[in-house]
């Protein structure tokens, strides 16, 4: 007879030992999987209903648990398309020297077109795409939630790559590491607590204009989704002041319950990637991941996956047949990105000539009130992103090196983060209105709580990659107070910063939107600035006064992108990388 090949045994004694095993671990692991493909068909029965032209809103308590997971499942799917391009891009930008002259620039035009320029063409195009169903306006719903999460976990992934320390690349070099392995075992563990404290920040990013995508409304016309953003949009505009607390405790509740079971898990899985030549750091803990970790299923599933890594022993054996293969595969990706970078420019050529189209029916007296709305609105960016800095680089500072802060507000701030703001707003806007304080003081206030979280996260991203032994040479020469802020804090974190500044500063720009206008109880509120110009386009249905005021906030933030940002970045290269 003959013998069966040795994984086959290693494999079902796996199998047997995770039978024998058995506990309340797997028994969890097995109840959080069934309530996820449950989860899963009840929203997708919500893809295949008809089309209607208004969904009616539910405002009774009872109703927010489903619109609750309606909108994380729209989260979710959103968070997932923006990791894949977040990798893709992040990638080419970074290794390819021409395409990153591009690719870099295009990233700041994409992040700063206001979500209302191209929402109503999106929308209306996946409508008549899918006219019978609901799929065009999920699928709208999903990608405008998409445009709010993607564009600062890019950035953090690509400026990740740029600033792997030289040694690191040296050893992938000695061990003649291919493309793949360079990746695996280099830079993507290099990159991951950047990329996992700014999913937690896109996350939030995407529910900020959560009740904009899913209560969208373009003249007459109502394009709504069942939905928590949806819910509290109907409760704003109607007053209903206990649909509003409703609310904003159901999606504290999901938001808390999001950060236990899945961002609280990530960071501190996370922290086994910090860069340290010593270890003077505790370790953080979770106790979901101390579950999951206890669960056989789970580790079966970890060994099966480990089984199928052929990688490794081709790096053992010192193989050279992959490094003579590389140039061919090589060209071919090269081939592949170019086409994709072809079909792109010929899709972004046909949508500039129909925009150009609407634009040349914008009156030079129109632009002249562009051009003032935008100067109240750029000095009400400056201010927010300048007090924001003034507390976010000690707060950062402070949970990122002291364990002890980490591991009480780290919670704290990641459950505040990822709330949406908008949510918070009539609070906001009532409370400075009973203070006598107008919109267009209050709107700063407003952009601010939208805005101040994309730099406290970098800051902590930053103050946590710290080097160790950096940190220690301080204490041992005695630099303290100023002077360390000054020779060691600020530099160290200075690239991390400046992220911060560039993804904060964009998304101020797109909160203007509904930070200068606003409806509370059936009444609307405005303050003159470039954001509410754009909202009173887009409800009046004036698409050449929409896109010129959204192609001017664009101009705006990529110029400043280009005279201010980027010279901080060439500044953090030469001068603060701790890859040099």
């Amino acid at each position: 007879m003959k013998l069966l090949p040795a994984r086959f045994w290693g494999e079902a004694t796996a199998l047997l030992r995770v039978r024998r095993a058995f506990g309340w671990a797997d028994l969890l692991v097995l109840i959080g999987a069934g309530a996820i493909l449950a989860g899963l068909f009840g929203f997708a029965g919500e893809w295949r209903e008809p089309l209607r032209p208004a969904v009616e809103i539910d405002l009774a308590p009872s109703a927010l648990p489903r619109y609750a997971l309606y909108s994380l499942a729209r989260g979710v799917l959103a968070y997932f398309l923006s990791l894949a391009f977040t990798l893709a891009y992040g990638y080419w930008a970074a290794k390819d020297k021409r395409a990153e002259r591009v690719l870099v620039p295009l990233l700041d035009v994409l992040q700063s077109i206001p979500v209302l320029v191209f929402m109503p063409g999106l929308v209306i195009a996946l409508v008549r795409v899918f006219p019978t169903s609901n799929v065009g306006l999920e699928l709208a719903a999903v990608l405008m939630i998409f445009t709010g999460q993607v564009w600062n976990l890019t950035f953090s992934f690509y400026h990740s790559l740029k600033a792997v320390p030289e040694d690191m690349r040296d050893v992938s070099r000695i061990y003649r590491f291919g493309w793949r392995e360079r990746a695996r075992l280099v830079e993507l563990p290099y990159a991951t607590m950047g990329l996992v404290w700014n999913s937690m920040m896109s996350m939030a990013g995407g529910w900020f204009f959560l009740m904009i995508n899913e209560a969208f409304e373009l003249g007459h016309k109502d394009y709504r989704l069942p939905g928590i953003g949806a819910y509290m949009s109907v409760a704003v505009s109607r007053g209903d002041t206990r649909a509003i607390v409703s609310a904003i405790v159901v999606m504290g509740a999901m938001i808390v319950a999001i950060d236990q079971l899945v961002w609280r898990p990530a960071v501190v899985w996370s922290e086994k990637f910090r860069v340290d030549e010593t270890s003077v750091r505790p370790a953080s803990k979770s106790n979901v991941l101390l579950w999951l970790r206890r669960s056989r299923i789970l580790s079966a599933i970890g060994e099966r996956l480990k089984l199928d890594r052929r990688s490794d022993r081709r790096v053992e054996r010192g193989e050279k047949a992959s490094l003579a293969r590389a140039p061919r595969g090589s060209r071919g990706r090269t081939w592949l990105l170019r086409a994709l970078a072809c079909t792109g420019v010929a899709a972004l050529l046909y949508g500039g000539a129909q925009l150009g189209r609407l634009v040349t029916q914008v009156s030079f007296a129109a632009w002249l009130e562009i051009l003032r709305a935008s100067l109240f609105t750029f000095a009400r960016v400056f201010a927010a992103i300048a007090i924001g800095t003034a507390w976010t680089v000690p707060a950062g500072l402070a949970i990122g090196l002291s364990p002890r802060l980490s591991r009480v507000l780290q919670p704290v701030v990641q459950v505040m983060a990822s709330f949406p703001a908008p949510m918070l707003f009539p609070l906001v806007v009532g409370a400075f209105a009973a203070l006598g304080v107008g919109l267009g003081w209050s709107s700063i206030a407003l952009m601010l709580l939208g805005t101040q979280w994309y730099i406290l996260f970098n800051v902590v991203a930053g103050a946590l990659a710290m080097p160790a032994d950096l940190r220690e040479a301080a204490r041992m020469y005695g630099i303290r107070g100023w002077s360390r802020f000054k020779t060691l804090y600020l530099p160290a974190i200075f690239p991390h910063l400046v992220t911060g500044w560039v993804t904060a500063a964009g998304g101020a720009w797109n909160a203007s939107i509904v930070a200068e206008y606003f409806r509370l109880s059936g009444k609307t509120l405005r303050t003159e600035g470039l954001g509410s110009m754009i909202s009173e386009a887009a409800e009046s249905d004036r698409f050449g006064l929409l896109i010129a005021s959204g192609l001017a906030m664009a101009a705006l933030v990529v110029v400043f992108n280009r005279v201010v940002w980027q010279r901080c970045y060439r500044l953090a290269e030469a001068r603060f990388a701790l890859n040099r």
